[in-house]
């Protein structure tokens, strides 16, 4: 008896401090700053809300049927005969089934309301940002603006910005979670995202697919910040005395590198975004040496060329 005391006092114990353990912890999906960030949180309530009103009256009735048919309860009814009740049935069948509907229709509607490629309306134009992920860190062009960096964007808040997304290597998933949405970057592809900030703050983003031995240190800090803000940050990226380019600087900068600091590069090629888009697009991916030649799968580079059209003509 005093085993089973025990145990009934330290389980209402953990149960009144539940609430106490749960609030030290923190969701960058339930906190957005931004307008697709809380359209999605309010889709996950709404999913979660439905769900509950077959899941909370499941427990219940569980637990109110096993403490009111337990052995040691003479006074619940026995009916071994019965098979069957109509009310049941039609409450165990028609609740479930409007939720599904509801949420059919709650999915529909969001799947195409919140599709990443639809641009944002708002007030001001929507800023272009390219950002490509590399082993192991993320390149942000600022094609507008003629900057870029490395693991480190900014955008002014209230502002729809296009992110165009793709990867110089292997598959990876651009996401900021408390902005929403997280999409995939793909050598060769060219993808669209559209997010906005509608708080100042600094924000984590990452990766979150699983791309090699750095992966852990593939993460980058998001500034949403005022105009003006935003306007001087691009002003102290200016400040760099490095430049980019396909052909110079981002060779060295693709080859594989673990937790790597934040860079700025203050004069970038127009064509970068494209040309690292179209070293993929031939067929076979295209390699850089560290020269900035490129080389086919089978090591062909512009010499190597001329070497097979000799053959070939032989």
């Amino acid at each position: 008896m005093r085993k089973k005391s025990y145990l009934r006092a330290l389980g209402a114990l953990l149960l009144l401090a539940l609430p106490l353990l749960l609030s030290g912890c923190s969701s960058a999906l339930l906190d957005p700053k931004g307008q697709i960030g809380e359209e999605q949180r309010t889709l996950i309530i709404t999913a979660f809300v439905l769900m509950l009103i077959v899941v909370i009256p499941v427990i219940v009735m569980t637990l109110l049927f096993a403490y009111r048919y337990r052995r040691g309860n003479p006074e619940a009814s026995y009916k071994p005969n019965w098979a069957h009740s109509t009310a049941i049935e039609v409450v165990v069948w028609f609740i479930p089934c409007v939720i599904i509907v509801v949420l059919a229709i709650l999915t529909w509607h969001t799947s195409h309301d919140l599709d990443p490629m639809k641009p944002i309306e708002a007030d001001a134009d929507a800023m272009e940002i390219q950002a490509v992920s590399l082993d192991w860190k993320w390149l942000f062009i600022y094609p507008e603006q003629g900057v870029a960096t490395i693991n480190e964007v900014a955008m002014p808040v209230d502002r729809p910005i296009r992110f165009r997304i793709s990867s110089g290597s292997v598959m990876n998933a651009f996401f900021i979670p408390t902005l929403g949405t997280q999409i995939y970057a793909m050598a060769g592809m060219d993808s669209n995202l559209y997010l906005i900030a509608n708080q100042e703050g600094t924000y984590d983003g990452r990766s979150t697919n699983y791309s090699g031995a750095g992966f852990s240190g593939m993460t980058f800090q998001a500034h949403a910040l005022s105009e003006e803000g935003f306007q001087d940050w691009v002003d102290e990226v200016k400040t760099s005395p490095d430049s980019l380019s396909y052909e110079d600087g981002y060779p060295a900068l693709a080859e594989p590198s673990r937790n790597a600091p934040v860079q700025y590069f203050s004069n970038v090629s127009d064509a970068l975004y494209n040309n690292i888009l179209e070293s993929f697009r031939g067929g076979e991916p295209q390699e850089l040496g560290l020269g900035g030649e490129k080389h086919g799968a089978h090591g062909h580079g512009a010499h190597g060329k001329e070497s097979v059209n000799a053959e070939a003509a032989e």
